[in-house]
C-alpha cells in the first residue's frame, strides 16, 4: 500500500503543469507595530510564540535608527537603509511648502502627505523599488492591510487595480480607492464600508481589517491560483502602548500596564486568525509567514534630572541658546520664510535641519550646546559639516546615501535608564520630546530597548526550530523574501540589507563581528557619543548609542 501511495503521489505531481510544480510559495508579512522581543511568550502571545519555536526565532533582531514607524516601514518595504530612502523620521523637513500640511514639515503617517511627497520628489519619494511593487511586476497578487502611512509606503505608487491597499482611512476622504473585486467582496460578506475608529486597544478596527483579509482577500487569492504576497500592519500594540492611561504620571508599571498588555494580545489574535484561515484554505503548507516589529518601546519620562521637560523643550532651549525667535512651529530665525534652524520632532530623538548658508557654524554651536545638556544621550552630525567633538557622523548609521529628500544636519537622541524590573529591556525609561505624559509609552531613541524588536519566520522556505544568533534587521526582510520569491530587487542606492541565508532551508551559518566607535570628547563637558553594533560582512547593525551612563544597552550598562 505504501508503494502504491507513493507511486500515485509521484504520478499526481508529474501530471501537474510545470508552472504549478515550480510555483514559488506565498508570502505573508505581519508587522506587529511596537512589539518588543521580550513581550512574546506562550501565555500572552501563543501564536507568535508557536511561530518562533516551530520556525525561525531571530534572537538578535534590530530596528533601524531612528526607531520610529515610517523609517522602518521604508526599510521593510525596500530593503534599503534610511540614507537611501530619505525617510529620515516620522516628521521630516521637505524643503518646500506642502499643501497637505500647510508648511514645510511633513508627517509621513498620512496618505495625502505621501502622495504629495511623491509629486515633489521624482514620482516616488523613496527612490527605490519596494518588494510588493516588484512582486506585482512579476505577476504576483498583492495586498496591503493595516495602518495608514506605513501601509501606503509598502507600494507608494500603486493604483487600485495593481495592489489592494486597505487602511484605517478606507472609505473616508483620506482613503485610497479599492479594486472592484474587493468592493464586491465587502458586499458579499457584509463588511462595513468604513472601518471602526481606533480604540485603546484597537480591537474593533483590527477585527474589521482581519475580516477583510480572511473573508475576502485570502479566498480571492486562492481562487485565482497565482502566488500572492499580503502584508498586514497591525496598529497594536503600538497604539495601546502609546495611549494607555493606566500609568499616567508614574514610571511603573509604565508601558507594561494592563491596557498595553491587551494591545499585545490583540496583535497576537489577529496573527492567529490569519494562520487559522491559511490552514482552513489549505494554504498553510505553501505560505511563508514573516513576523516583525518596526521598533521596540520604552516608558516616557519628562524628568531630566535637573528639571521637568515640557513638550517641545529642544526647540525652546535652542531658541534661547541661539537667541533666535520662533516665527513658525518647529522653526527658528528672524525670517519666517527662510529659517536658520528647523526641528523635526520624533519623540525620543529629534532631527535638526540647517538650511541656511551658515550651516557649519550653526552645527558647531548646536553640537556644543547639546553636549552640555543633561537630557542628551547621542549626537550625530551630517558628514558634509565635518567632524565635531562629542558627536559621530551620520554615515556611521547608514544615514548618508542616495536620498531624494533633504538630509538632516543633526540627529539628537535622549537619555534612557533602567526601570524597576528584572528584564531591563522590558522596562526601560527614556526622555521623550512629546505631548505624551510620563508613564505612557514611546520610542525613537537609541537604547537597545528601542532597537530590539521582535522578528520570527515560519514556512516551507525557512528552517524549523532554529534560533538564529546572527544579527538581522528590518532592512534584511525584503532581500530575503525576494530571494525566496525568485527575483532580485532593482536598486538605485547602495545601502542595502542582506539575505538572511542562515535562516533559510539548507542555509549555512554566518559570522558576525561586534564593533564599538567613540567620538572625540566634547571640549567643554568631556563627554562623547559611543556607538555599538555588529556586522555580517558589509551589512551593519546598530545596537545602542549614547553617552556612557545615559543609555540602556551599551556594553556593561
Amino acid at each position: 500500500m505504501k508503494s502504491l501511495s507513493l507511486a500515485a503521489l509521484l504520478l499526481g505531481l508529474l501530471s501537474l503543469p510545470a508552472a504549478a510544480q515550480n510555483r514559488p510559495h506565498n508570502i505573508i508579512i505581519f508587522v506587529a507595530d511596537g512589539l518588543r522581543y521580550g513581550s512574546v511568550n506562550p501565555s500572552d502571545t501563543p501564536n507568535m510564540a508557536r511561530l518562533k519555536s516551530q520556525g525561525v526565532d531571530f534572537t538578535n533582531s534590530h530596528s533601524l535608527y531612528p526607531t520610529v514607524t515610517t523609517v522602518n516601514a521604508s526599510a521593510i518595504a525596500t530593503g534599503h537603509y534610511i540614507g537611501d530612502t530619505g525617510d529620515f523620521g516620522n516628521s521630516i523637513y521637505t524643503g518646500q511648502f506642502m499643501d497637505s500640511t500647510g508648511g514645510t514639515l511633513g508627517f509621513l503617517e498620512s496618505n495625502a502627505v505621501i502622495a504629495e511627497m511623491n509629486q515633489k520628489f521624482g514620482g516616488n519619494y523613496l527612490g527605490e523599488t519596494t518588494l510588493i511593487e516588484a512582486a506585482r511586476t512579476h505577476g504576483w497578487q498583492t495586498a496591503i492591510i493595516g495602518k495608514e502611512g506605513p501601509a501606503r509606503i509598502q507600494d507608494p505608487t500603486a493604483t487600485p487595480d495593481q495592489t489592494l491597499i486597505l487602511d484605517d482611512a478606507t472609505g473616508s476622504a483620506r482613503g485610497l480607492a479599492l479594486p472592484a473585486w474587493f468592493e464586491a467582496g465587502m458586499k458579499s460578506v457584509g463588511l462595513a464600508a468604513l472601518p471602526p475608529a481606533a480604540t485603546i486597544p484597537a480591537v474593533a478596527q483590527e477585527e474589521w481589517q482581519s475580516r477583510a483579509a480572511n473573508e475576502i482577500v485570502l479566498p480571492h487569492f486562492k481562487q485565482s491560483g497565482k502566488p500572492f504576497i499580503l502584508l498586514f500592519w497591525s496598529r497594536d500594540p503600538d497604539y495601546a502602548q502609546h495611549n494607555s492611561k493606566d500609568s499616567l504620571g508614574r514610571e511603573t508599571p509604565g508601558v507594561n500596564n494592563p491596557t498595553a498588555q491587551a494591545g499585545i494580545r490583540n496583535a497576537d489574535a489577529v496573527l492567529g486568525a490569519l494562520m487559522a484561515r491559511l490552514k482552513s484554505l489549505g494554504l498553510d503548507k505553501t505560505t511563508d509567514i514573516f513576523v516583525t516589529a518596526d521598533h521596540g518601546f520604552v516608558t516616557t519620562t519628562h524628568k531630566s534630572g535637573t528639571r521637568e521637560l515640557p513638550n517641545g523643550f529642544l526647540l525652546s532651549d535652542l531658541s534661547q541658546a541661539l537667541k533666535l525667535p520662533m516665527p513658525k512651529p518647529g522653526m527658528l530665525g528672524v525670517d519666517a520664510d527662510h529659517p536658520e534652524v528647523i526641528v523635526g520632532p520624533n519623540a525620543n530623538s529629534d532631527l535638526i535641519y540647517l538650511p541656511g548658508p551658515n550651516a557649519k557654524e550653526r552645527a558647531e554651536e548646536i553640537t556644543s550646546f547639546l553636549m552640555e545638556q543633561d537630557y542628551v544621550s547621542a549626537v550625530f552630525v551630517n558628514d558634509s559639516l565635518g567632524r565635531m567633538r562629542g558627536a559621530l557622523l551620520m554615515s556611521m548609521l547608514n544615514l548618508i546615501g542616495s536620498a531624494r529628500t533633504p538630509q538632516p544636519a543633526i540627529y539628537v537622541t535622549y537619555k534612557s535608564g533602567a526601570g524597576d524590573c528584572r528584564e531591563i529591556l522590558q522596562c526601560t525609561i527614556a526622555i521623550s520630546d512629546t505631548p505624551l505624559s510620563t508613564g505612557q509609552g514611546n520610542h525613537g531613541g537609541f537604547s537597545r530597548a528601542e532597537t530590539r524588536n521582535f522578528m520570527a519566520a515560519m514556512g516551507p522556505d525557512f528552517k524549523k526550530g532554529f534560533a538564529d544568533p546572527a544579527p538581522v534587521s528590518n532592512a534584511d526582510i525584503a532581500p530575503t523574501l525576494a530571494q525566496v520569491m525568485g527575483f532580485e530587487l532593482p536598486a538605485r542606492g547602495k545601502l542595502v540589507g542582506r539575505v538572511a541565508s542562515e535562516a533559510l532551508t539548507g542555509g549555512k551559518p554566518v559570522q558576525a563581528e561586534k564593533h564599538r566607535v567613540m567620538s572625540e570628547p566634547d571640549p567643554n563637558s568631556g563627554l562623547r557619543t559611543v556607538l555599538e553594533g555588529q556586522s555580517v560582512g558589509p551589512t551593519r547593525y546598530f545596537d545602542a548609542a549614547g553617552i556612557e551612563g545615559r543609555v540602556v544597552g551599551l556594553m556593561g550598562q
